[in-house]
């Protein structure tokens, strides 16, 4: 498979070079510069929110440390967590003197790196952690803390920040991280896998005519695998089972993220989204703040994700606030 880098060793360290070039608002910070913050640092006072994962997902994870949403991120290699290092880093980059939250997805190396890093820190920065859960394809709804964490989770980053941002403290600005995240829900499908720079083949196998419903972001196996249908069907089949997790009192208005996995083109994006609208509107439901584009990827797997962050009244005002991060500005 073709890619346009130098060396595979130097891939993740390039990459974060770039970034941090092409978005001055954000540096590197950390031993091993394995960490990705704010240019301005954290304003004293205010919660820190931290966050990290393994590389191969931009604009996630540090693509959202902005004003309004996270603080700093630590960040891995492909597709590996970030080491005990990088998270105590992070948290004390993170850290303005009220806590820090600690808001990432539901992956085992990144729980132990980051319960660690706590452990370690405990006393000197209070930490509270809160987990993305929002792939309803990786367990049951009575096992929903056993959900993986995907796209969904940038609604609770911006949430959350929002709240963080208006200055309230570690306690109200977890709990509302917890709020966000429980009022979201994603499904992805994915139609070709990826390859990790310097490995010898791809992290999966599937036919040229085949797509597999629920796959995770990793190549995790998902539901099932079908041959190809018109994305129509496909939409009403991963609306449905969103919707059927709707919670229960839900007030009616909802925002949509319809995510590219990397190779999947803003076109196709669009053929999905006309049609999860109509859906939506179909079951009554208000469409807030609709979000189509490249958000949560896989490095050029082919495929896309769903979200949708069922809102009430104070989440849809968070959601609304201001935010600078390079990939989700808000004005």
């Amino acid at each position: 498979m073709k890619k346009l880098i130098n060396a595979a060793s130097g891939y993740v360290d390039e990459v974060l070079e770039g970034l941090v070039l092409a978005h001055p608002r954000l540096k590197l910070g950390g031993s091993a510069k394995r960490v990705v913050c704010r240019s301005e640092g954290v304003r004293k006072g205010k919660v820190g929110i931290v966050s990290g994962g393994g590389s191969g997902h931009l604009p996630l994870f540090t693509g959202y440390v902005g004003r309004g949403m996270i603080d700093t991120c630590s960040i891995g290699n492909v597709f590996e967590g970030p080491n005990i290092d990088s998270c105590i880093e992070a948290i004390k980059l993170a850290d303005g003197g009220a806590g820090v939250l600690r808001l990432y997805g539901n992956y085992g190396g990144d729980r132990m790196n980051f319960d660690m890093a706590g452990e370690f820190l405990e006393g000197e920065i209070e930490t509270t952690t809160v987990l993305g859960t929002d792939d309803i394809a990786s367990a049951s709804p009575e096992e929903s803390a056993k959900r993986r964490g995907v796209a969904g989770i940038i609604y609770a980053y911006k949430i959350a920040g929002a709240r963080a941002e208006e200055g309230a403290d570690l306690a109200a600005v977890t709990q509302t991280a917890r709020q966000a995240v429980a009022a979201t829900r994603t499904i992805g499908l994915a139609l070709s896998p990826c390859q990790v720079p310097g490995a010898a083949k791809p992290t999966f196998e599937i036919a040229a005519d085949e797509f597999e419903m629920g796959m995770g972001i990793h190549g995790e196996p998902g539901l099932w695998r079908s041959k190809m249908k018109p994305a129509d069907e496909i939409v009403e089949d991963m609306i449905t089972r969103l919707l059927t997790e709707r919670p229960a009192g839900h007030g009616g208005r909802v925002s949509i993220l319809v995510n590219s996995l990397g190779a999947t083109p803003l076109e196709e994006l669009l053929i999905l989204y006309r049609h999860a609208f109509r859906k939506l509107k179909e079951a009554g439901l208000a469409i807030v703040q609709p979000l189509v584009g490249h958000y949560a990827t896989s490095m050029e797997m082919a495929g896309a994700s769903i979200s949708l962050c069922f809102l009430d009244s104070e989440l849809e005002r968070l959601l609304a606030a201001p935010s600078d991060s390079p990939f989700w500005e808000v004005k």
